[in-house]
């Protein structure tokens, strides 16, 4: 007689139902853990990257496919530049570590780089785990983590997640370090990109910390990371300490309001797949059954942005025109009910947006009638 079923294993299998047979799970990386922090109360891409859903290929069956990701070329470029910062044993990588965060150390004249291969993430993880505790044990010296493997429980499901680096200082304490393509022009970066790139730090920052709650004694984590780009518009090296408090605080507190997966799975009919292979007006169906909660901001973090959209347009909903338009109109919820309220058809009069709307209105009559003059 087989042994029962656990819970965790009920939950991974029903995942694996959702993804389709036989389709392999797709890994979440802290790219997409930032994106999926940043706006937690959509329960649709909650349960497809906790299934390990493949995004771009079922936007693209549903027919909105999506230009979510890098070009080869950024690709190809970011991969040769990275090579060069970690050159030498990562001897320029270090002296930046250094030079912008650590300057009372002893510089790095040399430092430790183990070997961090293993088979699969688990072995990879456990093995990161080994030599940052090793490093901790000796302190004195400089360690860098090339392409360490740390993991992240979201919504009780295992995230294994993969920096570029982690540095540990001679006293113990650990730095994430992320390296970037854009360039850093006269000092500064794109602010739009530098945030993105805080928002994936600050996941790593928390992996780490979970890591070294289980030490004692535990290892500081440092909240200021390094963040390496091209200076100018050459290929050499600069650096710049980004403090990530704020990002790491926001991306904690969005990753515990996370319905948990099971939770969202229960909710499912029986038989729900999502695998691309199926016909258009089954797979639609499938999406559907899960809310999404879209916004703008969705275009520049989610594979299934295109769909959610015309969904949100289709159904006149005011969250398509931004988080904040949708704070500022209460229970007002489709541009249906914000047009009658300003027209004076629907809508209590002592509601604040109500109020605001009709006096909106108002006014954008009397300009038109004085610009008719």
């Amino acid at each position: 007689m087989p042994p029962p079923r656990t819970r965790g294993t009920a939950l991974r299998h029903r995942l694996a139902e959702l993804r389709g047979p036989d389709v392999p799970a797709k890994a979440l990386d802290a790219r997409a853990l930032a994106a999926l922090a940043a706006n937690p109360g959509c329960a649709r891409r909650a349960i497809l990257d906790g299934a390990g859903v493949n995004k771009a290929a079922l936007a693209s069956a549903l027919g909105s496919p999506s230009a979510f990701g890098q070009s080869q070329f950024a690709l190809t470029r970011g991969n040769a530049f990275e090579a060069r910062v970690k050159a030498d044993g990562g001897a320029e990588l270090l002296r930046l570590v250094h030079e912008k965060l650590d300057r009372t150390a002893e510089p790095p004249a040399e430092a430790r780089v183990p070997d961090l291969s293993a088979t699969g993430p688990e072995g990879r993880t456990a093995r990161t785990a080994l030599e940052l505790r090793e490093a901790a044990a000796h302190p004195g010296a400089w360690t860098l983590l090339d392409h360490p493997m740390l993991a992240l429980d979201v919504a009780g499901s295992p995230a294994f997640l993969e920096p570029d680096a982690v540095v540990v200082h001679p006293d113990g304490s650990w730095t994430v370090v992320e390296i970037k393509s854009f360039p850093l022009l006269d000092g500064s970066a794109d602010p739009a990109k530098v945030g993105a790139a805080a928002r994936q730090a600050a996941v790593y920052v928390l992996a780490l910390e979970e890591l070294a709650a289980r030490l004692d004694p535990s290892p500081r984590v440092r909240h200021r990371i390094l963040l390496v780009c091209p200076r100018d518009f050459s290929n050499l090296p600069a650096a710049s300490a980004v403090d990530i408090r704020k990002q790491r605080a926001v991306t904690a507190r969005q990753l515990t309001r996370l319905a948990r997966i099971e939770d969202i799975a229960e909710t499912l009919p029986e038989g729900t797949c999502f695998s691309p292979e199926l016909p258009s007006d089954e797979l639609t169906a499938a999406v559907e059954s899960v809310p999404a909660t879209y916004a703008p901001e969705c275009l520049s973090a989610c594979e299934l942005a295109f769909h959610c959209r015309g969904r949100s347009r289709e159904a006149g909903a005011v969250t398509s025109l931004g988080r904040p338009v949708r704070a500022e109109l209460g229970g007002l919820t489709t541009v249906e009910d914000v047009l009658a309220a300003s027209r004076g058809e629907a809508g209590d009069p002592g509601d604040p947006a109500v109020a605001a709307l009709r006096r909106a209105a108002a006014l954008r009559a009397e300009a038109l009638e004085a610009a008719c003059r």
